[in-house]
């Protein structure tokens, strides 16, 4: 079981089973909303357990997908691909030491050009 929450505390989060390697997302939306790029694992949807759900909020930023983060103080937890039965969350919001490490960069076209990516991972344009 991996727990985590928000910077305040008014959400948090459990979930059982296996995490997958994280993946950072460096596209335009992960950046301006978590002021980097946004490192995160799929997980199955039956896996997680939310409390405080009512301190979360959502936001719609494509037809498809829908970002999680709390309204108390705006930490970003969730990115809900909303068809789909998974969902990602914030390897930033997890508590403690998750023993997986990054797996992949993704949408590496639209990374911010302040930094470079020299870890050696794999890397999608999109």
């Amino acid at each position: 079981m991996h727990k985590g929450s928000c910077l305040c505390g008014a959400v948090s989060f459990e979930i059982t089973g296996e995490l997958h390697p994280p993946d950072a997302c460096h596209c335009s939306m992960c950046r301006k909303q978590s002021g980097h790029y946004w490192a995160s694992t799929d997980i199955p949807r039956a896996a997680l357990t939310v409390r405080g759900a009512e301190h979360l909020t959502w936001f719609r930023s494509s037809a498809k997908v829908r970002r999680g983060f709390c309204s108390t103080c705006g930490s970003f937890l969730f990115w809900d691909p909303i068809e789909r039965d998974s969902i990602a969350v914030a390897m930033g919001a997890l508590d403690g030491q998750t023993g997986i490490r990054l797996g992949m960069h993704i949408h590496v076209a639209g990374k911010g050009d302040y930094y470079d990516i020299a870890d050696g991972l794999p890397q999608k344009e999109r």
